[in-house]
């Protein structure tokens, strides 16, 4: 039998190792943390559960394709509940819009907003319904081996106008600020400026309107669980709290993976989940590692995140689970964060309200919240966040406090906040970005770290630093991408 070793067991990697366990394929996944999920880790406190992302769960056919792949049922491990509205869409000055894929109720808002633009909506879902057939269907989960691979899938990218950024692709079909706004901000969420991002990833609507907006009951831990009760049930084996210190190459190929605790494990085939740069920085006995990190750092990356956790007295019905409470700026707002490496005093944030829809995750007449803030990574910002940290979750609250819920502050029984020296220090994330490399066009496909290295031809990449790039959809897609070259 052949052997795998998978550093890393965010949605990627358990994704990667459930496909090779499924094919036969003897898989240890080696964990740093003491839970698995990579950014999906959670934490218990005070009766609360707080994931910490991604809570948004789309194109959940990726994931049920997991279970399939050895005759299973992911309802057999996971309970997935639609989300609706998909999100609540929320400004300063007092527009409100729900976000779903109900076209009567869309068409009445956006009526509401400016009747031209109804027209001007249809034609964007209709272009996005283009790219996502051709940007996601057939190369989300293709693995781009040469320059030529690219060349194919260049006429399709020319006739959507890929070198555009998606605000951009909006604008031409809708003219009011608000719904430019609400058909741009997707790309935050897999780490890329909307005014920059390659406009293929308006994909990203059309995946939510035909899919959905899901939750795992209990959380998104809950699907993590569930993807390690099947990667265990078919075999498994699953190490936590071991960070890998090194992946041996001998002649030319990866032979084994050490731990910080002595273990030793050889393999035919090593993959990564890993922080791209830190993987990288692994290698022991080849010049493939420094050559590649010192190239890898020199590439743009996504900024990253400041996660607020709260705890509150009481319950919010009328606050959706998903909610995005745009600031008064847009535009120059994301010049701070991409651009110019500066603290916004006036944050858009992503609110999670869990508890509207599964009440276990908090104790009885409580309510779990999250709220997340872009920030720049610490390459743009070398913020002290020991010193910022609280600073920063006082103007998160003043946000809250005047949009939402006046006395927050008196509700809450339990808060703590996740900085981007945290994505650094816990995930070894390169500048503590939150998402890795940022997906621009020039950083796409073949321009993005290869799912195989063009060197060490046993050594793999999985996760959000390979193709196609963040979020759940695309880093399960970057596994069954990897999956078929390991296979092969």
């Amino acid at each position: 039998m052949k052997h795998a070793i998978v550093i890393g067991s965010g949605f990627g990697g358990l994704a990667l190792a459930i496909r090779l366990q499924s094919a036969g394929v003897a898989t240890t996944i080696v964990e740093a943390r003491d839970k698995p999920g990579g950014r999906a880790y959670y934490w218990q406190r005070d009766g609360h559960v707080f994931d910490g992302g991604p809570t948004v769960i789309t194109g959940p056919d990726c994931l049920k394709r997991l279970w399939q792949l050895s005759g299973q049922d992911i309802a057999a491990d996971v309970e997935l509940v639609p989300v609706t509205p998909f999100y609540a869409l929320d400004w300063p000055d007092g527009t409100r819009f729900d976000y779903g894929n109900d076209d009567e109720a869309l068409f009445a808002q956006i009526e509401e907003l400016n009747s031209p633009d109804v027209e001007g909506y249809k034609r964007f879902l209709a272009y996005s319904a283009g790219v996502y057939e051709e940007g996601y269907v057939k190369l989300g989960t293709k693995a781009f081996e040469s320059f030529g691979d690219m060349l194919k899938a260049a006429p399709a990218l020319a006739k959507y106008q890929a070198w555009r950024s998606v605000y951009s692709i909006v604008s031409k079909f809708v003219a009011d600020e608000h719904l430019r706004q609400a058909l741009s901000f997707h790309t935050l969420l897999v780490g890329g400026n909307p005014m920059t991002c390659s406009s293929i990833y308006a994909l990203i609507h059309k995946l939510e309107r035909d899919g959905g907006v899901w939750f795992a009951k209990g959380g998104t831990n809950k699907l993590i669980a569930g993807m390690v009760a099947l990667f265990e049930r078919l075999g498994g084996i699953l190490r936590l709290g071991d960070p890998a210190v090194a992946i041996e190459v001998v002649g030319g190929r990866a032979r084994a993976v050490r731990t910080r605790s002595g273990w030793r494990g050889e393999a035919d085939a090593v993959a990564t989940n890993g922080d791209i740069v830190a993987s990288y920085g692994l290698i022991e006995g080849n010049e493939r590692g420094p050559a590649r990190v010192k190239a890898l750092k020199r590439k743009r990356y996504s900024p990253s995140l400041f996660v607020l956790h709260f705890g509150l007295e009481g319950t919010f019905p009328d606050i959706p689970h998903h909610m995005i409470l745009f600031g008064p700026r847009y535009r120059e707002l994301l010049g701070d964060i991409y651009d110019r490496g500066k603290l916004a005093t006036d944050p858009a944030l992503y609110l999670h309200h869990p508890t509207v829809t599964d009440p276990s995750m908090a104790p009885p007449g409580c309510s779990t919240f999250y709220a997340l803030a872009p920030v720049p990574h610490l390459g743009k910002a070398p913020v002290d966040w020991e010193q910022v940290g609280e600073r920063y979750a006082q103007v998160i609250l003043d946000t809250i406090a005047e949009r939402l819920i006046p006395d927050v502050r008196s509700r809450i029984r339990t808060r703590f906040h996740y900085s981007p020296a945290d994505f650094q220090s816990d995930l070894f994330a390169h500048l503590g970005s939150a998402f890795s490399l940022e997906p621009v066009l020039w950083q796409s496909a073949w321009l993005r770290p290869h799912n195989r290295d063009d060197v060490i031809k046993n050594l793999y990449f999985v996760g959000a630093g390979t193709h196609p790039g963040a979020g759940i959809p695309g880093v399960v897609g970057s596994a069954e991408a990897t999956a078929g070259l390991m296979l092969r």
